[in-house]
């Protein structure tokens, strides 16, 4: 009788035990282990991180950071960590905190504007993806990706469309040059290759010209009347005389690119440069920034008109003035040369 006593009190103690276990550990797995406010935080894990780097992150957010790390360990994370950008929920348990780092990588939006070189866009890009400045530029001039992409040393900006892009946050340099290649193809379609065509320009051409425009102008409704101005001196074998073009020749020359110049001066027109248009007939060998669509389609769709000149209209800031004789520019030209002086722009 004594020893069934004793055979069932083990028994309950290890029922009780068993059930006291099976309860930490339905806690540890179903229990909510979040502490912020938010309605959702979200991590950054990188593509080398270690389980160390991922209670680091993690830390700040959960109740028990050990309970996590040990239904990590049951659930094998901790032998497949996956890079990407997370949002942890409210509320969530361990389970699916694991479950959502395991598969649930969220995009991120990644934009860019009108940079002038690789080097402004390798560190707008970093900011905004995983892979570093460094990395970023290396993968940009890589030769043998520009050799095999049709592009060079002058080329190569014209690769990279201003736009707001869908990315993975753990996106490597390559990868994201190679998806900007292949944006680069998509947007040079067949009938945008045929508009190029019959203004005989190369799509890098196009590219180079439409950065004159950027230059040029700040007004898209303004755009495909400059494009044109340049189009019908191009047909004429006239050179463009772009100011942009003379401005960056001498910031490429100094190699500071962050000098402000607002005025160009009569010596400047005499710099041997390939991008100083007085000097040399067509376009620039390569983009002087980077021109957004609004540009790039000016000029496959330029407005026809016989427009030969333009200058700046100090009457409507932001637009410009044109002419179809050098007589009625010179005219227009005298109230802007007029302004500069009143302003004391001298360079």
């Amino acid at each position: 009788m004594y020893l069934k006593k004793v055979l069932w009190a083990v028994a309950i103690l290890g029922l009780l035990i068993c059930g006291f276990v099976a309860y930490q550990i339905y806690s540890a797995i179903f229990n909510p282990n979040t502490q912020f406010n938010n309605g959702e935080a979200f991590v950054y894990i990188s593509s080398d991180a270690t389980m160390a780097d991922v209670k680091q992150n993690l830390e700040p957010l959960l109740k028990d950071i050990s309970s996590f790390e040990a239904v990590a360990d049951r659930k094998g994370y901790t032998q497949n960590i996956k890079g990407g950008k997370y949002a942890i929920k409210k509320g969530m348990n361990n389970n699916e905190i694991i479950n959502t780092l395991r598969s649930r990588n969220l995009p991120v939006k990644v934009s860019f504007n009108n940079q002038e070189r690789l080097e402004t866009l390798a560190g707008r890009i970093s900011t905004q993806i995983e892979a570093d400045s460094l990395s970023l530029l290396q993968a940009f001039n890589d030769v043998t990706f520009l050799n095999t992409s049709g592009f060079d040393e002058d080329t190569k900006l014209c690769m990279y469309l201003p736009n707001t892009y869908e990315f993975f946050w753990n996106t490597n340099a390559e990868d994201f040059r190679d998806r900007m290649l292949k944006e680069y193809k998509r947007y040079w379609n067949a009938e945008r290759l045929e508009k190029a065509k019959k203004i005989n320009l190369t799509p890098s051409q196009v590219m180079s010209l439409a950065a004159v425009v950027q230059k040029e102008t700040v007004k898209a409704d303004e755009r495909p009347r400059v494009a044109g101005v340049y189009v019908n001196r191009i047909r004429k074998g006239w050179p463009l005389q772009a100011d942009p073009t003379v401005i960056y020749a001498i910031k490429k020359e100094t190699g500071n690119y962050d000098t402000i110049i607002k005025r160009v001066l009569y010596r400047d027109l005499e710099m041997d440069s390939p991008y100083n248009t007085y000097k040399h007939k067509g376009v620039p060998p390569g983009p002087i920034t980077m021109p957004d669509i609004s540009s790039i389609e000016a000029v496959l769709n330029p407005e026809k008109h016989d427009y030969l000149y333009f200058v700046a209209d100090v009457s409507n800031f932001g637009y410009h003035m044109f002419a179809k004789t050098g007589a009625q520019h010179n005219r227009n030209k005298v109230q802007y040369i007029n302004w500069l002086n009143k302003k004391k722009v001298y360079r």
